[in-house]
């Protein structure tokens, strides 16, 4: 017999309390989920859904810390004239089409220039450049490192940034055919270096001091 999967709803609710089963039977259940659904009910909440084959993944709701990194990340990408003169760099939530079948919410996501879409075209499709700061969860971890790692490779995007704030690292990914190969792992006292934007590259102590309260 195979084990009980299912969520332990006695964990996340007080005694007696369940979650509002009827709401939840107004959607399909895991697998048989299409694209359109995924949008009618990511255009509904504030929360950070992603899609993967017909299934859809609720992300923890991000931290200060985790929050601060983004946008000091953001904010180097856009010094650097990454940002503008060579091309776009978003943060979530905007949802990437990474294939067909799979969407995604980048941390942050940047396409060079010449690959941007048309100005009537809302949200990317693909990306050159992907960054994922690590939430403490065990999921978050393992989606960030194992299952996005594969995502991110299958879809030919170029570099993918991991940056972890509890391991207080940043590895670089970069594309080397089908796979990624590591480019760069950096900790505080070294710089973490891009590998598609030439001269592009952070100090990480300063990156994961930002991430923290004043």
């Amino acid at each position: 017999m195979l084990p009980d999967t299912s969520p332990d709803w006695s964990q996340a609710y007080p005694p007696g309390v369940e979650p509002a089963w009827e709401v939840a039977l107004l959607f399909p259940p895991q697998g048989d989920w299409t694209v359109g659904d995924y949008f009618e009910l990511t255009e509904r909440t504030h929360q950070l859904v992603e899609y993967t084959k017909g299934k859809i993944e609720v992300l923890e709701m991000p931290t200060i810390e985790h929050q601060r990194i983004i946008m000091y990340l953001l904010a180097l990408l856009r010094e650097a004239g990454v940002d503008g003169e060579r091309g776009m760099a978003l943060m979530a939530p905007h949802q990437t089409t990474i294939m067909p079948d799979v969407i995604r919410e980048p941390d942050i996501v940047f396409k060079l220039r010449e690959n941007l879409p048309p100005d009537d075209v809302d949200y990317f499709t693909g990306a050159d450049l992907v960054m994922e700061v690590v939430s403490p969860d065990k999921s978050s971890h393992k989606r960030d490192y194992e299952t996005k790692v594969e995502d991110y490779a299958k879809a030919r995007i170029p570099e993918y940034w991991i940056v972890d704030p509890q391991q207080q690292q940043i590895r670089v990914l970069a594309l080397d055919g089908e796979k990624y190969v590591e480019h760069c792992v950096a900790r505080p006292g070294d710089t973490a270096s891009s590998v598609l934007l030439d001269g592009f590259s952070v100090d990480v102590a300063t990156v994961f001091a930002a991430g923290k309260k004043r």
